[in-house]
């Protein structure tokens, strides 16, 4: 059940991304999540990261298109860890200096009743390299 809420949630943000519905966008995230911009640069607030959203959507010539692959969803208590193939498209996804295919690593919080993205990391592990 909280597996299918969680994957709905991504897949409704991810059209909000697509259609760069970004207010719309800020109501997945906590007040305090951080987000992985690209490997280096972090945004953290909701301001921060809808204006980081808005600088991704102008790179990818307001063309990008996320959409999720296989997930698996780690519960704890209020806590899920999410690990998700991401799959970008974009018209000029050949230029992107960044893989277009990735680990994404997500953590949501469960806050007053509601899942929300606390941690939106879609190099997931490639942080590391």
């Amino acid at each position: 059940m909280i597996n299918q809420e969680i994957a709905d949630l991504i897949r409704q943000a991810d059209q909000a991304i697509t259609q760069e519905r970004f207010d719309d966008l800020m109501d997945f995230y906590t007040e305090d999540a951080l987000l992985v911009v690209k490997p280096g640069l972090t945004v953290q607030g909701k301001k921060e990261i809808k204006a980081a959203f808005q600088k991704i959507a102008a790179y990818f010539q307001n063309s990008v298109k996320p959409t999720q692959g296989g997930m698996v969803m780690l519960e704890a208590g209020d806590t899920v860890l999410v690990l998700s193939q991401t799959l970008l498209t974009a018209d000029n996804q050949a230029e992107s200096a960044y893989s277009m295919d990735r680990r994404a690593t997500y953590v949501y919080r469960r806050i007053d009743g509601r899942w929300l993205c606390a941690i939106d990391n879609s190099y997931g592990t490639a942080l590391l390299d």
